[in-house]
């Protein structure tokens, strides 16, 4: 059974999700501050952790950005009571695959927990052993490898699940809704500043080493994988 640990200040929500977590089948951990939660995260290894933001001493977005500098595969829920969107997406691009505002409720908190560990699992959105070589990319979804231009680039998980699931169908118009259950594993959309951020931080890594633009908005809609090569000065179009 998963390994969830609970970084949580607030004694009664810290035992109540703990409850409820162990209640459900899963092993669990508890940290009362983000200093004991990086130790236990660092000791214990986790497959999931559930995480608040605003946390004494090491906040939620240090322990964030600290945690996926050593581990890339956990997967990691912010829990916030913050509602603006800004704290949502510094909350994403420290590191956090998801998350979730209080107050919620433990049906909710489950299914989020379950989605994003069963995406940990599968490891990959599809079961292929089949290499994708595109514009200048090859993708290896069976060894989590991708290089641009014959540069390995080391993504985060969901941003390689993100780019195997358009990249499976290039040239498709692939909607938010399709890409939150391929990826996240949901039936329903969280929310498409999640999805937007993790197609953003993805775009910064190709664009880094490629030559193509491979990802392009569809407003209002989606996205679509298709290798657009660049053109610089005195190149044709």
């Amino acid at each position: 059974m998963a390994t969830v640990l609970v970084v949580e200040d607030d004694p009664i929500i810290r035992q109540t999700v703990d409850y409820a977590l162990r209640r459900a089948g899963f092993d669990t951990l508890t940290a009362a501050d983000g200093a004991e939660g990086l130790a236990r995260a660092r000791a214990e290894l986790p497959d999931l952790i559930l995480l608040d933001l605003m946390l004494p001493g090491v906040d939620g977005y240090s322990f964030a950005e600290q945690v996926r500098r050593e581990d890339h595969d956990v997967a990691i829920i912010m829990v916030t009571a913050l509602d603006q969107e800004r704290d949502k997406v510094r909350g994403l691009d420290a590191g956090a695959d998801d998350y979730i505002t209080k107050p919620f409720s433990m049906e909710e908190l489950l299914a989020r927990v379950r989605a994003n560990l069963r995406r940990v699992r599968e490891r990959t959105v599809l079961r292929t052993d089949d290499v994708i070589e595109t514009g200048d990319l090859r993708i290896e979804p069976s060894e989590l490898r991708l290089s641009v231009a014959g540069t390995p680039v080391r993504l985060r998980l969901k941003e390689f699940q993100l780019l195997l699931a358009m990249a499976t169908h290039e040239g498709r118009l692939m909607s938010r809704q399709q890409l939150a259950r391929d990826v996240w594993g949901y039936d329903f959309l969280p929310s498409s500043r999640t999805i937007d951020v993790h197609i953003r931080r993805l775009r910064q890594a190709l664009d880094e080493h490629s030559a193509y633009d491979y990802v392009h908005t569809v407003h209002g809609v989606g996205y679509r994988f298709e290798p657009h090569e660049r053109t610089g000065a005195g190149e044709p179009e």
